[in-house]
């Protein structure tokens, strides 16, 4: 397949917003998020139907759909940005043009829940897209000046990151030493294992897989991880990158477990591949943005990552 690469992000141009799962709980962080995109400079168009509910979803299928696919038509978008995960935007993937998506190559941003779009816009549409801050999470208040910085030279710059800087005191743990190379893609844990046996999970043949989640007790961390080894997906993989699991805790002290650590060391040690821990990447204030489909190389034996090539052209 033909990877895509979108153009890079130029001063003033014009950043769509779209809610393709669920909605952010106080919507004035929509408002907060668009002024500081405003204040960067750049122009800020809001989808017709952000701001809706059904249930859990921002809005009917129909709606994210229509909003979805209005980004891509618009040809003054040069960017499209997610407000927040949450749920629902698996029901999307069978609904959405790719044709137009491939002949309309843009930065789409997100993650959590919005990697069910980003693992379908690569596999179907050959798009790279970057797992990165969204709106009314990481851009309405309190910017990350780490995670604002490196977002912004990724989607702007047509030159390589090269290797890459960790926030202070955050540099991975190595779990199997070694080096390799290939694509990287991956994302949210729960959303990836729940696309297995779908035509929107990718090929990880000599790939690097990349990791994260939150709010999963170590058993089901456990029963997601079984899943991609008896579906062979850790086989396939050339080297695996576990980003941060946050509040992955039995905090019931009454309660039988094994600890996270337990759980990813028996399953990732095992598979003799390189592989660090900890990697800076989630849900967290200080994190690098990933740009699934790239060339990274990963050195576990040093805890490093370079970015082989540029994510925009």
């Amino acid at each position: 397949m033909v990877l895509l690469k979108p153009k890079r992000l130029n001063p003033k141009d014009v950043i769509g917003l779209i809610s393709p799962a669920s909605s952010p709980d106080e919507l004035s962080r929509i408002e907060k998020g668009v002024k500081y995109l405003e204040s960067l400079g750049y122009r800020v168009k809001v989808g017709n139907n952000v701001g809706k509910g059904y249930g859990y979803l921002a809005g009917t299928d129909e709606e994210r759909i229509e909003d979805l696919h209005s980004m891509f038509k618009d040809k003054n978008v040069k960017a499209i940005f997610t407000l927040r995960g949450g749920y629902g935007a698996f029901r999307l993937l069978d609904k959405i043009n790719y044709n137009l998506i491939k002949n309309n190559p843009k930065i789409f941003v997100g993650y959590s829940e919005i990697t069910a779009l980003q693992m379908a816009f690569l596999e179907k549409a050959g798009l790279i897209t970057f797992a990165g801050p969204m709106v009314a999470v990481d851009f309405y208040e309190n910017v990350s000046s780490f995670t604002n910085e490196m977002f912004w030279a990724t989607i702007t710059s047509n030159k390589k990151l090269g290797k890459l800087t960790y926030p202070e005191d955050q540099k991975p743990l190595t779990l199997v030493k070694g080096m390799a190379s290939g694509r990287i893609i991956g994302g949210n844990l729960a959303v990836f294992a729940a696309l297995l046996g779908t035509p929107y999970f990718p090929n990880l043949t000599g790939k690097i897989l990349m990791i994260e989640d939150i709010g999963e007790l170590p058993y089901r961390i456990d029963r997601m991880l079984n899943q991609l080894r008896l579906a062979g997906v850790f086989k396939k993989a050339k080297g695996i990158i576990i980003g941060r699991f946050v509040d992955c805790h039995e905090y019931d002290p009454n309660k039988k477990t094994l600890t996270l650590g337990e759980v990813i060391e028996q399953y990732i040690s095992s598979l003799k591949k390189p592989s660090v821990y900890t990697f800076p990447h989630g849900h967290i204030k200080d994190f690098v943005t990933i740009p699934f489909g790239i060339r990274v190389n990963l050195n576990a034996t040093k805890g490093s990552v370079e970015f082989a090539e540029a994510a925009v052209k």
